[in-house]
């Protein structure tokens, strides 16, 4: 049963894909709306030949090719206007009653680009990660075998090391592994209503020996509404952990990080700011991102898996809030936890 120009219309506007169509003279025939909007078009006039509104040099070489009865592969079209859009671009010949034509097809991809290069520098950041404390026990062993009787103090030392590297995989594996489960929500929260001052005096606790080597403490502001909180109480209290933890290692020796919980009228807010350097601006939207890190010369490494942050935001999400980060004017950076109230 053939379909009827309304039917055929109605079809192709309702296609993520966009859509092109000429006729063999090469002028439009048809333009969907989802190749309006890729490519920025006002309405076109159908009888406008498809280089008079086609901008981009590799639609039209796929058109001509379609048009000769030589279609050529398909190709990656990288369109930057209100943004970045990655699409895939191909044109095929239309051999139909009315002296044929060629139709053109885009599909974004952009997404599907952007996981792809997420994940290949997940693995690049992996590899290096673990390669880094790989490299230094591996050396500190063949230290040891080629000097089968070294001094006791020189002999505790490289074990030492040897030692502190191993934790550092250690932790970094285990960042991993709960990275995969928050990913893939295998477990579900447990809600319950927390005491704030009690779950920033367990993480005090918990953070004790780090604070006391810089002679930090953690100073607490409660605003009234905010003395509970339905959460989970281990994981929120990891994230929080992680993100005063994060403040700790770039705060100055000596200094306070604040903590203030305050009640909106839809959500709590759990505010941490230090005295650090601060986070540059263009860095502020990827320091949630895994192994994302500040541009080490502006700051002492913290020695850390680079995964805290990640962790943080992840289960945040989980909790139906949010995170970001700032900098504030007398200096230092800000991390703010959203909590809807429940």
């Amino acid at each position: 049963m053939a379909l009827g120009i309304e039917t055929t219309t109605a079809i192709l506007d309702a296609m993520v894909e966009g859509v092109i169509v000429v006729n063999a003279q090469g002028r439009l025939v048809h333009a969907n709306a989802a190749v309006r909007t890729m490519l920025h078009w006002p309405w076109p006039n159908t009888a406008q030949h498809y280089v008079e509104v086609v901008r981009q040099p590799d639609i039209v070489a796929q058109f001509e090719g379609a048009l000769k009865g030589c279609p050529r592969q398909p190709i990656d079209v990288e369109i930057d206007r209100h943004g970045r859009h990655i699409y895939t671009a191909h044109a095929v010949p239309v051999d139909d009653a009315q002296g044929g034509g060629a139709v053109l097809v885009l599909r974004d991809i952009t997404d599907m680009r952007r996981i792809d290069q997420t994940r290949r520098d997940f693995v690049t950041n992996v590899s290096h990660e673990l390669r880094t404390p790989l490299t230094a026990i591996r050396g500190y062993l063949e230290a040891l075998r080629e000097s089968p009787a070294p001094p006791p103090a020189l002999r505790a030392k490289f074990l030492e090391i040897i030692e502190r590297h191993a934790g550092r995989m250690e932790r970094l594996v285990k960042d991993l592994l709960r990275l995969a489960r928050l990913d893939a929500r295998q477990d579900a929260l447990d809600l319950t209503s927390v005491a704030t001052a009690s779950l920033v005096t367990s993480i005090a606790n918990d953070l004790d020996s780090a604070l006391a080597a810089k002679q930090q403490r953690i100073e607490l502001t409660v605003d009234p509404g905010a003395e509970t909180l339905m959460v989970d109480q281990a994981r929120l209290g990891d994230a929080l952990r992680n993100i005063v933890e994060n403040a700790s290692n770039y705060g100055p020796r000596g200094s306070v990080v604040e903590l203030a919980a305050a009640r909106g009228e839809r959500n709590v807010s759990l505010v941490v700011a230090d005295r650090g350097p601060g986070i540059p601006e263009e860095d502020l939207p990827r320091i949630f991102e895994r192994f994302y890190r500040v541009d080490r010369s502006r700051t002492v490494d913290p020695g850390g898996t680079g995964l805290g942050l990640s962790i943080a935001r992840h289960i945040v999400d989980m909790h139906g809030g949010s995170v970001t980060a700032a900098n504030r004017a007398g200096g230092g950076a800000v991390v703010t936890i959203s909590l809807p109230i429940v």
